[in-house]
């Protein structure tokens, strides 16, 4: 499963930890978005399998880091990580997210045509109310890291932060971080950082989709953790039989595990968020951190991802969406 040439470059050894605020949590961590029902909605359809892919993930292979959010399901997401995990270990840390609208099964559509509904609401008095219940639905008196979901454009950023920074001096949030759709820009960072501590940024970043480099560098340089979601496209870009997955099993990996690894290499702030609801690629995910190529092997993987163009979920161009 694993390569390990000769001239595997130093990059390769990049740490296994990040430390997130003050808490050092492993770089490979579990996105449990995909553990709720179809669109996104409702409950799981097995909720025993998803409650045991959580403890393999936790207990077994060592995941200290799970992403989640209340528009998840809305809500079962959050309380299935409950009812799998808690009492929480130690070293877990949970970060979820506010600010984004939900509409129904069908509103984060996929595919040529479609326009998924990515609506935010960041008015204090919300967030607020979104606080109290991911405290209630996760079974905590303090949130690790909790994550504004997308700056809304219609209400100040200050007033978005204001709100997070003040449930942080009530000790109800540890961390306050910015989610992108599809990412966050310097500009935004900047914008942050001069109203309160942000401890984590979360974009679209894959080995084939690289509009974020800027803000990987950036971050790093700041002390901040980039946490990559769709690391893996949405699917599609590992899907059996393309270029990328061709070349993963000449290195004796799955095409999962090179996009991976890539992510680890790439920078030692990066933190992996891979959904799955299959125990069997759970244990292939996290084995990616394992994985060492060559930088000829490396090379040879980029010309392959320069040919390949990612679909990205993008807001909707609707008024309350415009600046």
């Amino acid at each position: 499963m694993t390569t390990t040439p000769a001239t595997a470059s130093s990059r390769d050894l990049a740490p296994p930890t990040w430390t997130l605020g003050d808490r050092a949590v492993n770089r490979m961590g579990y996105g449990a978005m995909h553990l709720t029902g179809p669109g996104v909605w409702g409950p799981p359809k097995d909720p025993e399998a998803a409650k045991a892919l959580l403890r393999r993930a936790v207990h077994d292979l060592g995941v200290t880091f799970i992403d989640t959010a209340d528009s998840y399901g809305p809500a079962f997401n959050e309380q299935i990580i409950r009812d799998a995990l808690h009492p929480y270990p130690d070293d877990l840390v949970i970060s979820t997210k506010g600010g984004m609208l939900r509409s129904g099964p069908d509103d984060w559509g996929h595919g040529p045509g479609t326009q998924p509904y990515i609506v935010s609401l960041g008015r204090p008095a919300y967030l607020r109310q979104q606080v109290e219940l991911s405290l209630r639905n996760l079974g905590v008196d303090c949130i690790e890291l909790y994550q504004l979901h997308r700056i809304d454009p219609m209400v100040p950023l200050a007033d978005q932060l204001g709100a997070l920074a003040a449930l942080q001096q009530e000790g109800k949030i540890r961390h306050i971080g910015l989610s992108g759709q599809p990412g966050i820009t310097p500009e935004q960072l900047d914008a942050a950082t001069a109203i309160t501590k942000i401890a984590a940024v979360e974009s679209l970043y894959n080995i084939a989709d690289r509009e974020s480099d800027p803000m990987v560098d950036i971050t790093r340089e700041r002390g901040i953790a980039f946490i990559s979601w769709f690391p893996l496209g949405h699917g599609d870009l590992v899907a059996p039989g393309g270029e990328l997955a061709q070349a993963a099993a000449r290195f004796g990996v799955t095409s999962a595990q090179l996009c991976l690894a890539w992510l680890l290499r790439r920078s030692p702030n990066i933190l992996l968020i891979p959904g799955t609801t299959s125990l069997g690629h759970l244990e292939e995910n996290v084995a990616a951190r394992d994985v060492k190529l060559s930088d000829t092997q490396w090379n040879e993987v980029d010309e392959i991802c320069k040919k390949i163009t990612n679909w990205r979920p993008m807001p909707s161009d609707s008024g309350e969406d415009v600046p």
